[in-house]
């Protein structure tokens, strides 16, 4: 199967190769050894070499060994410390594989490669999708505060409209299975809190990491880094503290919606304006100066306030449902390569039931 020279795995043009290590065996990381300079090649050990004979078209075995089932078998057969399981050379070397005659397997061949190219394509349109609609939703919201400036309003810094802009403790609060959340950066979505995994504190770190200041229903809280510039609006009827690298921002009632407030400082001239003093070689860290001296340009009635808030709602429900629509697309089409491996070898593949599959998940 594999000849093994130094600390290098050997092998050949057409050779297939077999991931050996987890997790790179379970997410079906395998290939066919293709335009090889002078026909041979060295790589990782970290890999089994398989060398068809000419009974056996290396295509054929390359999409039998892509089927999730002989992924799930493998992975049971592993054995290792954690993090280090490899599936051993001999449960390949010993994997019972169906031999149809050559031009049988080259008939199933040529439907999966045509099937697979284009679901591949498939796929990149979708994805391109999703994109597209975040950047239309992203564009239809700035749209919609350009059209509701007040060009009367005089500019001023954000501190200048806000009761309040507290940094966080700059310490690691003690945590526990139960109690008060203390939100982290990763916590803080755009415009709203994300409480999975979320840190809790006990009543008396409670106490002493909001003697600065009580977030209360409405406060934003501000990421000062990873993900630098994310705004979430604490929601009524919760009570939380900050955690590290965390900003408390508490707007002029009577100046500002909350939710409005989040909006503008998540639209992206703002964001660019935010964090374009920022620190850091590898992760963005946004200035306390900076955050108060971020330029408020315009700021229109409570009113008018209330109509873009409902506005960008209805704008981010739109984006995404057809979003949502588009990711059920692309389950669809991982579960059609699967489906179509399986026909493949059970007997029941056919290039008409093929198009038949791919044209309803496209």
């Amino acid at each position: 199967m594999a000849e093994v020279i130094g600390t290098y795995t050997y092998f050949a043009e057409g050779d297939v190769l077999v991931a050996k290590i987890t997790p790179c065996f379970e997410n079906g990381k395998l290939g066919i050894a293709k335009n090889l300079v002078n026909g041979v090649g060295f790589g990782s050990s970290e890999f089994i070499v398989l060398r068809p004979e000419p009974t056996l078209d290396r295509e054929f075995l390359y999409y039998y060994l892509y089927r999730p089932d002989f992924r799930e078998f493998g992975a049971r057969t592993m054995t290792g410390a954690v993090g280090h399981k490899r599936v051993a050379a001999d449960f390949i070397e010993r994997l019972p594989i169906p031999i149809p005659p050559l031009p049988e397997q080259r008939r199933i061949v040529a439907i999966l490669d045509e099937a697979f190219d284009a679901i591949a394509t498939a796929k990149a349109n979708t994805e391109k999708n999703l994109q597209n609609a975040r950047e239309l939703a992203d564009a239809l919201g700035q749209a919609c505060f350009d059209q509701h400036l007040d060009d009367s309003f005089v500019p001023r810094e954000l501190a200048s409209l806000c009761e309040l802009i507290v940094d966080c403790e700059h310490k690691t609060a003690p945590t526990q299975k139960h109690g008060y959340p203390s939100i982290r950066t990763p916590n803080i979505g755009k415009g709203r809190l994300v409480l999975e995994d979320v840190n809790r504190v006990s009543e008396a770190t409670y106490v002493t990491w909001t003697r600065r200041a009580v977030p209360v229903a409405g406060d934003l809280i501000l990421a000062r880094e990873a993900p630098a510039g994310n705004v979430a609006v604490i929601p009524e009827g919760m009570r939380v503290c900050l955690g590290q690298r965390t900003v408390l921002i508490r707007p002029k009632r009577e100046v500002f919606k909350s939710e409005y407030l989040a909006h503008f400082l998540l639209q992206r001239r703002s964001q660019l304006q935010l964090l374009a003093h920022s620190r850091g070689a590898t992760v963005q860290h946004v200035n306390m100066k900076d955050i108060r001296a971020f330029m408020i340009t315009s700021v229109p009635s409570l009113d008018t306030q209330l109509q873009v808030v409902d506005k960008l709602a209805e704008i981010e429900q739109t984006c995404e449902s057809f979003k949502n629509t588009q990711r059920q697309k692309l389950t669809a089409l991982t579960e059609l390569k699967q489906s179509l491996l399986h026909q493949a070898f059970t007997g029941q593949l056919t290039a008409k039931a093929a198009d038949q599959q791919l044209e309803a998940a496209a």
